[in-house]
């Protein structure tokens, strides 16, 4: 008991004057149930902050509807502005939206923790809405070069917003089932933007139409958030006690509030309002925290993922698959496995469904192999070709999809959480650049055989880095893995 006043009196003395008459506040009530502030006996209801990462989430279905839209239409709009045939432009098509991106995430974590995370999501929405139109508008390819680069902006925003906000809005015990909403909502996003043409292929330019759409949720985002909840860790960093035990009753209920607030101040060390240098970022303690993260991010995209959702119709009609059969049983498997890992997250835990996931997944780059192999017969080639394709893309749903945009903020101390996502955005938007820039290329001169074998050798290296380096976060609450990683000095 003297242990944890002595706790409390140092971190009362290394607080604003303005906040510790909260605290004080927070440590009268406490004393009143010191026992149950220790022992949380029971887990807030979940649909209390349901409402608000199912409207966070909408920003991961825009994302997964930009990244599909051109697949299917890519070929269309490449006739209507005058590039048909050249590969170069059409890969630019794919990749400028990713260069924005990049821009867009080199700047999510100073957005999200100098406006808050609510404010993120509709500076994430207002340059999809303004892209969007732009390519439905445009009658050259310059000018669908500047849409896509803009919706790209909003895209690089978007990932490191939802990650943030998702994870610190969600209760402990629900936090990885909230967490794969993120992949669910990209899933349901490309699979719309696969399904979307199909009634409107007769129309003269249908692609333009598949733009227009992604107005219409973007809109509602930006509305939407004006009356969801604001991240209460945000807020309790600004030194808003009041407005974050506010929240926190929206979010998790009346008497969970106090012990909220309490697991909060036992990590504040009192420089939480400093400003984050990158330095803190790539060496010291923050280093490994950091490295992890990037490192996954980058196994994440070299292991061909998002090859197959761009060139997916390429791919499948070299096999003699029509593009809308394929494109739909993607869709089916992306979307069943997102819903498997939603349903085990927070039974097996990240650790497990990761090795499986990539595990998996490397296995389904060698059936691609086989199906190169000359001397597999025709029907047993379209065979291995449809059906490794289709595992990779359930395996890579069941762990390599959801799990890393949901452990990295789990891991990530409170006062650099924002900007580390953003290190790490940059690393995936980098590496899927170059991914959707050259793939097509590398397939030509490579060959098949080469290049899935390759990136069968990137899921396989993941195993072993998660293996080592990645530890368990499931059922425990932010405060406790910062203190499993970071021990207080």
């Amino acid at each position: 008991m003297w242990e944890r006043e002595g706790r409390a009196f140092s971190m009362y003395k290394r607080m604003p004057s303005r906040d510790r008459s909260d605290v004080m506040d927070v440590e009268e009530n406490s004393a009143f149930s010191q026992d149950s502030m220790d022992v949380e006996t029971t887990n807030p209801s979940m649909w209390l902050s349901f409402p608000h990462v199912v409207v966070g989430t909408l920003s991961s279905f825009l994302f997964g509807y930009h990244l599909g839209v051109v697949n299917e239409p890519l070929e269309s709009i490449s006739l209507d502005l005058g590039f048909s045939g050249n590969t170069l432009a059409e890969g630019l098509v794919v990749s400028t939206c990713l260069g924005g991106a990049l821009i867009g995430s080199l700047f999510s974590g100073w957005i999200a923790d100098g406006v808050g995370r609510r404010r993120a999501f509709q500076l994430c929405a207002l340059p999809m809405i303004i892209g969007a139109s732009t390519s439905a508008t445009t009658k050259t390819l310059a000018g669908m070069l500047i849409g896509r680069f803009l919706v790209g902006t909003g895209m690089g925003i978007g990932p490191s917003a939802v990650a943030l906000y998702v994870t610190e809005v969600s209760p402990a015990s629900v936090r990885g089932t909230y967490g794969s909403f993120i992949q669910i909502a990209t899933c349901l996003g490309l699979m719309v933007a696969l399904f979307i043409g199909i009634p409107v292929k007769e129309i003269a330019g249908w692609w333009r139409i598949c733009f227009w759409v992604s107005t219409i949720p973007a809109g509602f985002l930006a509305v939407a958030m004006m009356f969801c909840a604001e991240s209460p860790h945000w807020l309790y960093k600004q030194g808003r006690i009041a407005e974050a035990e506010a929240e926190f009753e929206r979010l998790l209920g009346g008497s969970h509030v106090k012990y909220a607030i309490v697991e909060l101040a036992k990590l504040d060390r009192g420089d939480d309002a400093d400003t984050v240098k990158l330095s803190e970022l790539f060496y010291g303690r923050h280093f490994r925290v950091v490295y992890i993260g990037s490192t996954l991010f980058a196994l994440q995209q070299l292991s061909g993922i998002n090859a197959v959702f761009y060139f997916s119709s390429s791919v499948f009609k070299s096999a003699g698959v029509p593009s809308d059969v394929a494109n739909a049983f993607i869709g089916v498997a992306n979307l069943s496995g997102s819903i498997i890992a939603m349903l085990l997250m927070d039974k097996l835990g990240r650790k497990m469904l990761l090795l499986w996931s990539f595990f998996g997944m490397a296995i389904s780059m060698l059936v691609q192999v086989a199906a190169a192999n000359t001397f597999v017969s025709g029907s047993a080639s379209l065979y291995l070709s449809v059906g490794g394709m289709l595992m990779f893309v359930l395996t890579f749903a069941l762990g390599a999809g959801p799990v890393p945009s949901l452990l990295l903020p789990e891991i990530f101390p409170s006062r650099i959480r924002a900007k580390a996502m953003a290190i790490c955005m940059s690393v995936h938007w980098v590496i899927n650049f170059f991914v959707g820039l050259l793939f097509l290329r590398l397939l030509e001169q490579l060959g098949p055989q080469l290049l899935y074998s390759m990136f069968a050798s990137v899921c396989m290296m993941a195993v072993v880095f998660v293996k080592k380096n990645v530890i368990e976060t499931k059922g425990k609450s932010l405060q406790e893995i910062e203190v499993a990683l970071l021990p207080q000095e």
